[in-house]
């Protein structure tokens, strides 16, 4: 399947305005080696950096688990989206506006598109700006401020706003503007009359932007009550298109650097606590949005730092929080402390601390003294244990053990594995072999097994037919180079893997409709041929293990273009010398002796006859006629 049209033109405007180096850095925190960059990988628990972005070929690769692609690879993995929103994140983020391709499928031809989402948030943050700022309007929610002790430039860094206390304010902005009305009703800005029409969602309310971590564009909005007798305290956006609370952090976008930095995430609990934060000096601390730790945001964090610090203002609620966050980041390559500000402070929360004299060191000890959450968790299963019977016990060990190989304890690496055991051991006051012989069985191994799967799939070094086959994704031009014979050499069902037919695949479609199948054309054709068949998983594996082979290839000539052509013509004899010697079967030839020593030497000697075919094809000298005593023939 070839990708033509629009579809190949956006991929290439993007591809073309998104510098990976600038994508990757914007995420990873990138130094400069020689001509490329290298950082940790966010893609396994990286300790050393093992992850290189190469500038002028536009890729990147990890040379311990193997991960690597394009800049669409890097974000749909580094995201967990699919390709075609992966490009729709990139062309957001460089300004670039995408032409239609599936308009004829949507429901209705008044149903919002991304797009139209995007620009009804625009249009109202600025709404909400412009409001803060309006002599009358926004003189009520500019003294909340002010008594909040909230500084000009936090204003500025996280655009907050204010709704007018009117019914029909951004609805006439909408009106006005001519606006797509249900894009505004979608993301909740629009509410419908019983009797007919809309009004405004938010009113005589402070607003905060919710960020998108990646682009800053405000993607949902917090709106906090300005007169006390109002209820609810807050309202939020409810979920859409662009929005999931599960999966968004608030402050996220003004706080990546400084958690990279930092090497720490700190969470509180509300929008007011993560500004006074920022105000205070703290600037790694993000917010979650009225929900408990998920998966979600574990995933945003663990590519950003390897600690998170989890701030609750009371005991009850951090427990309740640990016990949560426990079962969320367990099997995560996170170190997750818990800290409480009740016992150290009469604060009632970090807002208030933080504005009193001495507040951010108070703070700051809080913080430091935070204990970790698997100590405290083990802490609390021994205290469960203590006094109980031989029965309750057993059970008691039993139960935990099935619970946290279910939270992932078989998929740890070694070295953590093994002192989560001794933690538990001596929660239960017994040895390590008995809670090791306590895991289910079965279950370990399939872990182990799902763990690997990937790695062990791209970590392989290349046969001579795939090396051949990295020459070309290093430069799609040598194609021309091959004949028919060599080509066919190449075939795709000449390939063992599922992975690499899949490259093959990809790049013998490009070469036959007239493109050069170089790496970056053929990530698009796999790209596209995902979009078709919604098999992301695959494709993204295939993406890895063709960047791979490229790196291997690059690696193997020195990073020399003149011995490029020369290792491809290398390979693809030595492909075809392979096929001769397994005389089409695929297979290694099984050792034989005594009585059947004839029949071994007559097969060799017929394969020998194949081979001189491959010497006139290729310009190989294949070995003398075989007999005993010996491949040289000498008794």
């Amino acid at each position: 399947m070839t990708h033509r049209g629009s579809s190949t033109d956006d991929r290439q405007r993007v591809r073309e305005a998104s510098d990976i180096v600038d994508v990757v850095g914007d995420v990873v925190r990138l130094k400069p080696k020689g001509r490329e960059f290298v950082g940790l990988c966010p893609f396994h628990d990286d300790n050393s950096p093992s992850m290189y972005v190469v500038p002028n070929k536009q890729i990147f690769h990890c040379f311990s688990c193997g991960a690597g692609g394009d800049v669409f690879t890097f974000v749909q993995r580094y995201h967990g989206l699919e390709f075609g929103d992966a490009l729709k994140l990139l062309a957001e983020r460089a300004g670039i506006e995408l032409r239609p391709r599936q308009e004829r499928l949507r429901a209705s031809p008044d149903e919002p598109t991304r797009a139209d989402l995007l620009e009804a948030s625009r249009a109202a943050n600025d709404y909400f700006r412009t409001i803060l700022k309006h002599p009358e309007h926004g003189r009520k929610a500019r003294e909340a401020i002010e008594r909040r002790g909230i500084s000009d430039e936090m204003v500025e860094a996280f655009a907050l706003g204010a709704a007018a206390d009117r019914w029909d304010g951004l609805e006439q902005v909408i009106a006005n503007k001519g606006l797509n009305r249900r894009a505004f009703l979608e993301l909740g800005l629009l509410k419908r009359r019983d009797s007919g029409g809309e009004y405004d969602g938010f009113r005589n309310r402070l607003i905060f932007p919710i960020h998108q971590p990646q682009t800053g564009k405000a993607i949902a909005f917090g709106a906090r009550k300005i007169d006390e007798a109002d209820e609810p305290k807050y309202l939020n956006s409810p979920e859409s298109a662009l929005f999931d609370k599960s999966r968004n952090l608030y402050g996220l976008h003004q706080a990546a650097r400084s958690i990279q930095k930092h090497g720490v995430a700190v969470i509180v609990e509300g929008y007011t606590d993560v500004i006074a934060c920022h105000q205070a000096g703290v600037t790694n601390v993000v917010g979650t949005l009225g929900t408990a730790l998920t998966p979600g945001h574990a995933t945003l964090l663990k590519r950003l730092c390897p600690a998170v610090v989890l701030l609750f203002d009371g005991d009850e609620a951090g427990q309740r929080a640990a016990d949560r966050a426990f079962e969320v980041l367990f099997a995560e390559p996170l170190d997750l402390k818990i800290a409480c500000l009740s016992g150290a402070t009469d604060a009632k929360d970090p807002d208030e601390l933080l504005k009193r004299e001495g507040g951010r060191e108070v703070f700051e000890q809080i913080l430091g003294a935070a204990p970790d959450l698997m100590t405290w968790h083990f802490l609390r299963l021994r205290e469960r244990l203590a006094g109980a019977g031989v029965a309750a016990r057993a059970r008691g060990i039993t139960d935990e053990m099935e619970r946290l190989v279910s939270l992932g304890l078989t998929r740890l690496d070694p070295v953590r594995r093994r002192l989560t055991i001794r933690q538990i051991a001596d929660a239960a006051g017994v040895d390590e072999r008995t809670i090791q012989d306590a895991m289910p069985a079965g279950r370990a191994a399939r872990s182990r097994g799902e763990a690997s799967e990937i790695e062990a799939k791209t970590s392989r070094a290349p046969s001579a037919r795939e090396a051949a086959l990295g020459c070309l994704l290093c430069d799609g031009s040598l194609w021309v180079t091959l004949d028919s014979a060599q080509r066919d050499v190449l075939r795709t069902d000449a390939y063992g893997s599922a992975m690499t037919r899949v490259v093959a695949d990809a790049a013998h479609r490009l070469a036959t409709d007239g493109a050069e199948p170089e790496l970056g054309a053929v990530l698009d054709e796999i790209a596209g041929d995902a979009e078709a068949t919604g098999d992301e998983t695959l494709a993204l594996e295939a993406q890895a293990w063709a960047t791979t082979l490229r790196q291997h290839a690059w690696a193997s000539c020195s990073g020399s273009d003149e011995r490029l052509g020369e290792m491809l013509a290398d390979c693809v004899r030595r492909a075809a010398i392979d096929d001769a010697l397994a005389g089409g079967q695929g297979t290694a030839e099984p050792e034989v002796s005594g009585a059947h020593e004839d029949e071994r030497i007559e097969t060799l000697n017929e394969r020998m006859e194949t081979l001189r075919g491959v010497q006139q094809r290729y310009g190989m000298n294949p070995r003398a006629r075989l007999g005993r005593g010996g491949a040289s023939g000498r008794r």
